[in-house]
């Protein structure tokens, strides 16, 4: 870059700033101040706002409406060319709502000097970012249902299919495919819900609040805050421009998210292995390796493990930023946008990519049926027929049933294996009825309570989620 272009650049950036600066700035202070490199990805919203409040300007006669008319279709036009890539940022003009003014200045002239009236940057970028996240909230809100969709289809399919349910990675009871389908639409069900209420939170418009304290000019907070799709304008000047409760909630509503989200991957990751087999994940959805031809890694879902890192980190880096700051705008908070673009975009991605592997996927029925009639999977059973039919307090029964696991550990069979006379070895007044009790089928049938693995619960789940989902 010559001098001459540094000059001119220092120049349009002291124009900018007023006449309070008489020299440029240095180049490290420029390149830490700052933000177009990352805050351009604001610009709809920054036009969006910039558009409303001029027409407000109109409406409440602080504007010519012969200027607004100028500055409206050329707030357009700058537009147009941000989207066709034909607009060049300036660093020197620090962040995007500069930049926007300075290019409508070029098209129009004199009137776009007069945009800025009754409002400040800490205002607009305040609005722009509340824009932008609800944009965010909106898309993830879009995925959560398309993921939720693709869980009920894969729940509906298997409904009665038995698998085993595990604690502590270990053969708990048997459960049915459906009901272990339905355990993350409930989940993903919250977050929808955390989503929506987030939503509704944050929706008042900062617009207006100008630097800190508000405006001597006699501008209509909320024909800007219903233009631009507000349920009010923000009722606090100070609180205004300093708030970022919404981007920290959204960062919090992604990591809860993106936490039930790595663990559903993990199940994946687990469930895909030759170990396990109980399900197939489609090709588009895994890799190979370079070395071993025999090998289908579940790299989408490891990815999307992976992703909760950067989440949380976004989290806690943004909560570190705020928590020591006075009222009300301070430079620090340019630090908040970084943070959240990053957390949204891997957000959207592993949403993505979990509700593609959950449609492709296919599950193993016959693996799933084997691996539930193993490991002693209908203890419990034996133990709630002991109680009902023979009568038995709780703990005894259970250690009854302890007893006979030992019984068949050591004969190395499975309960259902056991004979009547090693049943009645333990306690006598076992009968033949108790068999029936102990199959996989008949377990997860009997558990009808609300909730439960029942099929006909299940069923009754994936009905209300379809009314709910759409």
């Amino acid at each position: 870059m010559t001098d001459s272009s540094n000059a001119k650049k220092s120049a349009t950036s002291n124009a900018m700033w007023g006449g309070r600066f008489a020299d440029g700035p240095d180049a490290i202070m420029e390149a830490i101040n700052a933000s177009i490199g990352f805050d351009q990805r604001m610009a709809a919203q920054d036009i969006a706002g910039s558009r409303a409040h001029a027409a407000m300007l109109e409406a409440t006669g602080i504007l010519e409406a012969s200027d607004v008319k100028a500055i409206r279709e050329g707030l357009l036009t700058v537009l147009s060319e941000i989207e066709t890539g034909r607009f060049e940022f300036s660093v020197g003009l620090e962040d995007i709502h500069m930049n926007v003014e300075a290019r409508l200045k070029e098209i129009i002239g004199e009137p776009a000097g007069r945009l800025h009236t009754g409002r400040s940057r800490n205002d607009q970028v305040a609005t722009d970012f509340k824009l932008w996240v609800r944009d965010q909230l909106d898309a993830c809100e879009s995925g959560l249902l398309a993921l939720i969709r693709a869980l009920l289809a894969q729940a509906e399919a298997g409904a009665d299919w038995v698998m085993p349910g595990f604690t502590h990675l270990q053969t708990a009871q048997p459960v049915t495919w459906g009901h272990h389908m339905m355990a993350y639409v409930e989940m993903f069900g919250r977050d929808l819900s955390r989503v929506r209420d987030a939503r509704v939170r944050m929706n008042t418009s900062p617009l207006g609040a100008a630097a800190l304290a508000g405006t001597s000019f006699p501008i209509d907070r909320h024909m800007t805050a219903e233009a631009l799709g507000f349920d009010a304008p923000a009722a606090n000047s100070l609180d205004a421009v300093s708030d970022r409760d919404f981007a920290l909630e959204f960062l919090s509503v992604a990591s809860i998210c993106a936490m039930h989200l790595s663990r559903f991957a993990e199940e994946l990751v687990i469930w895909s292995s030759a170990q396990f087999r109980f399900v197939t994940l489609s090709d588009r959805f895994s890799t190979g390796s370079s070395i071993m031809p025999q090998k289908k890694n579940p790299d989408a879902a490891e990815l999307i493990r992976a992703k909760v890192g950067r989440i949380f980190g976004a989290n806690t880096a943004l909560m570190m930023v705020m928590k020591g700051l006075p009222l009300a705008y301070s430079k620090d908070m340019q630090e908040d946008k970084e943070q959240v673009f990053d957390a949204a975009d891997n957000l959207m991605l592993a949403l993505a990519a979990m509700q593609g592997m959950v449609s492709d996927m296919t599950a193993n029925r016959e693996s799933l049926a084997v691996a539930a009639g193993a490991g002693f999977s209908t203890a419990t059973d034996l133990a709630d027929w002991l109680v009902r039919v023979a009568g038995l307090p709780f703990r005894s029964a259970h250690h009854i049933t302890g007893s006979l696991v030992a019984l068949a550990e050591k004969k190395g069979c499975d309960l259902p294996d056991l004979t009547l006379e090693d049943m009645q070895s333990a306690h006598s007044g076992i009968t033949r009825d108790v068999f029936d009790v102990l199959g996989v089928e008949n377990s997860v049938n009997s558990r009808t309570s609300y909730g439960g693995t029942a099929p006909d619960q299940v069923r009754h789940q994936i009905a209300r989620w379809k009314e709910i989902a759409g």
